[in-house]
């Protein structure tokens, strides 16, 4: 008998009305603005009116560095939520809403999977509430206003060559990369090279993702930087007065949107930026509301441990003032195997039967990669717990060389099978992460927001990365210098890297080391709050592959979603 599809695993569950969900999280009913059955955005008030109640335990679900085969992060977060449940703890997960893109692309959702998913996916994963949408209006308002202030006389006196901010568009369009506007007569605009982003790399995203209240979004939305002068001075969204038209665009899409697990637990979705050049994490106003809400607060950070989870640290956390109590970092037996570099793993191609066969040696080998990023989590001072994501078919002996990598660091690790089993197969690693908790914790940000810049992206790159040094070319030298004079030095640092290795090469697996880190270019998210180096060719828009799942997404007779993964 074959495994159900997501869809249908999720076609068949039954919605508790959101109402129950928000008493499970206590948050009073008067907040809770539905959006049909399925979701419910939450009034900003319930952060001041719960406040007072006592501080769930913060946990962040981070992972190994990605292969092509996954490693579940999303499904462990939810599933672990589940996990609590079966323990007699109550759980609230925190993620991020996926892009409309990648869903109609290759990667398909991001709900989860299996019986450890949020539901309805199908509203999850398309549109939910418009957040997307709304981010995609308020950036294009800016840029719409940018054209219009050249075209009116350039009173800003903007240089043409130097206007850094394009137009965003929640779908896989290659062809929207680079192109040329303001062609056709003299009324239609100012003919200049531009490009389109994906969505969820605007920085109005990013902007919405970090701040803390509607005021601190204004005031986020004011300090984005369109564009400099010839003198190098930045121009501005509230120099061009269209900073408010930008807040009131997206003072709904500010309010979290309150869904469920299948097992019933509350679900926080809100946000969802990009993991290569902004910090790929959920909202801070969903995990102020979260951490009042029950025994724990998960979240999910992007990627590997060396990106999302450094970035959670020192980023998110900073902004938000939250310090995690506890870190699950993901972990599979397959993963492991092709971090050992033997294996050739080709997506939509049957797996190599070597990386299927028994071999412990092999998995210590590709660990090297699991190892250092126990020590990413450690030298943060959190404490790490392993979720050994298990797929049929694993062999006794390649799990227990993933316990023995974690017991060289003093970590715990438990055994997870939360796709196949629900929040019943999370119920160790729940009672692994709740040990875990109790203990003190020591958090820290790896560096003050008064290091230079240069030493921010130094103290990540060798301390985190693996590499010996940095190396920049002469215009990231000159972008660095500039900010600093603009007055941006103090923002940290949120390093644009392949997410497919440590280093900035995707070639090199496990963990290299004594490697120099390239920074091509520095560009500069003031309003979001961070400076990102540019290392190595990152793809802001992606394209559709040949055969995109969009070729198979469709209705049913019956007006159903068919086919959606």
């Amino acid at each position: 008998m074959s495994f159900p599809s997501d869809l249908d695993i999720a076609q068949a569950a039954s919605l508790r009305p959101l109402t129950d969900i928000a008493d499970v999280a206590g948050i009073d009913r008067e907040f809770l603005e539905p959006y049909g059955k399925v979701a419910a955005k939450i009034s900003l008030d319930a952060i001041d009116a719960m406040s007072d109640r006592p501080r769930a335990k913060y946990v962040v679900v981070t992972a190994i560095t990605p292969t092509p085969l996954g490693e579940g992060k999303t499904t462990t977060t939810v599933g672990l939520g589940q996990g609590f449940g079966h323990i007699d703890k109550k759980a609230t997960i925190a993620i991020r809403q996926p892009s409309m893109g990648p869903t109609f692309g290759i990667k398909g959702g991001a709900a989860g999977g299996g019986y450890s998913q949020v539901i309805p996916m199908e509203e999850f994963n398309l549109h939910l509430t418009g957040d997307m949408h709304a981010v995609s209006a308020a950036h294009n308002m800016c840029s719409a206003a940018l054209d219009a202030h050249l075209f009116h006389g350039n009173e800003l006196e903007l240089n043409m060559h130097n206007i850094t901010w394009r137009r965003v568009l929640d779908v896989n369009d290659r062809a929207l990369r680079n192109i040329t506007i303001g062609l056709g007569g003299r009324l239609d605009g100012i003919p200049r090279e531009t490009g389109f982003d994906i969505t969820a790399a605007s920085e109005v995203m990013a902007a919405l993702a970090l701040c803390t209240s509607l005021k601190d979004l204004r005031e986020r939305l004011g300090r984005i930087v369109v564009g400099y002068t010839k003198a190098g001075t930045p121009v501005t969204a509230e120099e061009l007065k269209v900073a408010g038209s930008m807040a009131v665009i997206l003072k709904e899409a500010i309010k979290p949107n309150l869904m469920q697990t299948l097992e019933g637990q509350p679900a926080l979705v809100h946000t969802g930026p990009f993991g290569n050049i902004a910090t790929g994490n959920s909202s801070i106003i969903a995990d102020q509301i979260g951490i009042h809400t029950g025994d724990y607060l998960l979240t999910e950070a992007g990627f590997g441990a060396d990106m999302g989870a450094e970035r959670f640290f020192n980023i998110k956390c900073r902004y938000s003032g939250l310090d995690p109590d506890a870190a699950v970092v993901v972990a599979t037996v397959r993963g492991l195997k092709a971090h050992s570099g033997n294996h050739k793993i080709v997506a939509g191609k049957p797996l190599p039967e070597a990386l299927l066969a028994e071999n412990p040696d092999e998995v210590h080998q590709g660990g090297d990669n699991l190892r250092k990023q126990l020590e990413n989590m450690q030298i943060h001072g959190v404490t790490p717990v392993v979720a050994i994501n298990v797929f049929p078919g694993d062999h006794d002996v390649d799990i227990a060389a993933i316990k023995e990598i974690a017991e060289e660091y003093g970590a715990r690790a438990a055994v997870t099978t939360h796709f196949a089993d629900g929040g019943s197969g999370a119920a160790e690693l729940a009672s692994a992460v709740a040990e875990a908790c109790d203990e003190p914790s020591d958090f820290k940000v790896l560096y003050p927001s008064d290091m230079s810049i240069k030493d921010k992206i130094a103290t990540v790159a060798t301390k985190v990365y693996g590499a010996a040094d940095v190396e920049y070319t002469a215009a990231a030298n000159k972008s660095i210098a500039t900010y600093e004079e603009a007055g941006f030095g103090d923002l940290p640092v949120c390093i644009a890297k392949t997410h497919l290795s440590t280093s900035h090469d995707p070639a090199l697996k496990g963990a290299p080391t004594g490697f120099t880190l390239p920074v091509r270019e520095v560009r500069a998210s003031v309003g979001a709050g961070f400076i990102y180096p540019l290392c190595g060719d990152m793809r802001t828009m992606p394209g559709l592959g040949k055969t995109p799942a969009l070729q198979n997404i469709d209705l049913d007779a019956d007006g159903n979603i068919i086919n959606l993964s």
